[in-house]
């Protein structure tokens, strides 16, 4: 079993959250604070919707990876929805809650984001929550506990890992 040699916290801060204990205040798009093959892994759920450039976010990611290394991503994704749904427009919090569910949401995502990963050149496998029983998906909290009628909702996971390829 191999075990992490140590684990940093970031977020970018900002935007009415709080967050105590940060190792980093940074902006995805922009890690400029991490050398290039740096990092060994990267964990983002529920972060990439709330970024103006998600592609140069997910190219930045890359970067920053350890050849071999990986990166776990979680996004809100509308259940059905084949091409990622933006509207560059929606610049007012009651237009963004409207179009995509949440004030400071930019985008909504299809089941294109794994293109999007794989043009930032990953090589992705997604787990979908749907996949397992019901049991687990419920002890893991993969999908909500109670099926949202909402018509943005994504009411299952799809848990997305993307490895950097050696020597690249």
């Amino acid at each position: 079993m191999e075990v992490a040699g140590e684990y940093l916290s970031a977020d970018f801060g900002g935007g009415g959250y709080s967050y105590g204990g940060l190792d980093f205040r940074a902006d995805i798009s922009d890690l400029r604070c991490f050398a290039d093959g740096s990092l060994g892994a990267v964990v983002a759920f529920d972060v990439l919707e709330h970024v103006a450039d998600d592609l140069k976010a997910l190219r930045e990611v890359y970067r920053v990876l350890a050849p071999g290394g990986t990166a776990v991503f979680s996004v809100p994704q509308k259940d059905g929805l084949e091409t990622t749904f933006e509207d560059s427009s929606a610049t007012s919090p009651k237009m963004r809650e409207r179009l995509f569910g949440q004030y400071d949401h930019l985008r909504i995502y299809g089941l294109d984001f794994r293109g999007r990963m794989e043009a930032a050149g990953f090589r992705v496998d997604v787990v979908d929550a749907g996949d397992f029983p019901v049991e687990d998906v419920v002890k893991w909290v993969l999908a909500p506990l109670k099926p949202s009628k909402h018509p943005l909702a994504t009411n299952h996971r799809r848990i997305y890992f993307g490895q950097k390829l050696s020597g690249v």
